[in-house]
């Protein structure tokens, strides 16, 4: 019975937290500042590239806020440099200059432009959104063969991104299960793709500084 309600309470504070950054666009920055040290625990990237990542993202949004793109709705999303944009502009020559600005934030490492050209997204469809990646994330937490905090899930309009560190059978897996999700139109996957051997050298003990 303990058992079943953790797994109810992560589910919800999950979704919680998916429906809340899909209102506003700064909310995924400022909650992974505000569990810096969680994340730096856990996470596959350096500490350091983790806040290089919040940096990435924080310089994009500012950079697109600022130019004349309006009424786009652009997610920014960084994990290892690499930096995934999202949502919606009303034009092709938008969603380029959308894909430069970004490309010349200081760290930017490259650029998956996924913007799709057309009226921005419903606030129905983003908090469907949301709901898909809190399912998603609970349903890694529940996997026992996975590091839920390995990956990083965006939700477009059903399109699901996958990011994260992880090895060949790690991605597999998660594209399966995210695929598996209700209401789920089909999986990207952008994943550095590391092998076994190189996780267990990360994650062996350091030894003692004197």
């Amino acid at each position: 019975m303990t058992s079943f309600k953790s797994k109810r309470l992560v589910l919800t504070a999950l979704m919680a937290l998916g429906t809340a950054a899909s209102l506003s666009g700064c909310f995924p920055v400022v909650a992974a500042g505000a569990a810096g040290g969680a994340l730096v625990a856990t996470d596959r990237r350096s500490a350091g590239i983790q806040l290089v990542d919040q940096e990435i993202e924080l310089k994009a949004n500012k950079a697109l806020r600022n130019s004349p793109l309006e009424p786009a709705h652009i997610d920014v999303t960084s994990y290892n440099r690499r930096v995934l944009l999202t949502g919606e502009v009303p034009t092709d020559q938008a969603k380029q200059q959308a894909a430069q600005l970004v490309s010349g934030v200081e760290n930017v490492g490259s650029v998956v432009n996924e913007l799709e050209v057309g009226f921005n997204a419903s606030l129905t469809q983003r908090s469907s959104d949301a709901v898909i990646t809190g399912r998603i994330k609970a349903s890694f937490v529940d996997a026992k063969d996975l590091s839920a905090s390995a990956f990083k899930v965006v939700t477009e309009n059903g399109v699901v991104y996958l990011m994260g560190r992880v090895t060949q059978r790690e991605a597999d897996r998660a594209t399966d299960i995210a695929r598996s999700i209700s209401g789920v139109q089909r999986v990207v996957q952008i994943f550095d793709i590391v092998d076994d051997a190189h996780l267990m050298q990360q994650d062996a003990p350091k030894p003692a500084t004197q």
